[in-house]
């Protein structure tokens, strides 16, 4: 193998200016970086935070559901963990903060909300319309 690579080189051959590869590949480096940032990693942070202000306004009376599909009404609220009363028979739960999945109450309040932004929309349209008048 080493009598065939001073066959490639010859004498008036240039050499291959291997630098110019090195700085496109860092490009390319640099590019799947910045994919994976905005594809992947920037979402689940924007996720965790959400979650995160979802279980800080937790309150009592609020309607949860657990990451192991427990649904339940919550009790009591300590540093970290809450209280739930779920059943028929109205059995208590103490579970941790992290373990809630969802608060099913603030859900129904913010689709409430859309759904009554929806509604005003239109009628905000039909109001500027009327204020126009037409020859």
């Amino acid at each position: 193998m080493t009598s065939f690579i001073p066959t490639l080189m010859t004498e008036g051959a240039q050499p291959v200016n291997a630098g110019a590869y090195g700085w496109t590949s860092m490009i390319w480096m640099v590019v799947l970086l910045l994919a994976f940032y905005f594809i992947l990693i920037r979402p689940q942070r924007k996720k965790e935070k959400k979650d995160a202000e979802m279980r800080k306004n937790i309150q009592v009376g609020d309607e949860i559901v657990t990451a192991g599909g427990i649904v339940g009404i919550v009790c009591k609220i300590e540093e970290e963990t809450i209280v739930i009363e779920t059943g028929g028979d109205r059995s208590k739960l103490r579970i941790r903060k992290w373990a809630v999945s969802q608060n099913l109450d603030a859900e129904r309040e913010a689709a409430a909300s859309k759904e009554a932004a929806k509604i005003e929309k239109p009628d905000k349209k039909k109001k500027s319309d009327e204020g126009i008048e037409k020859d």
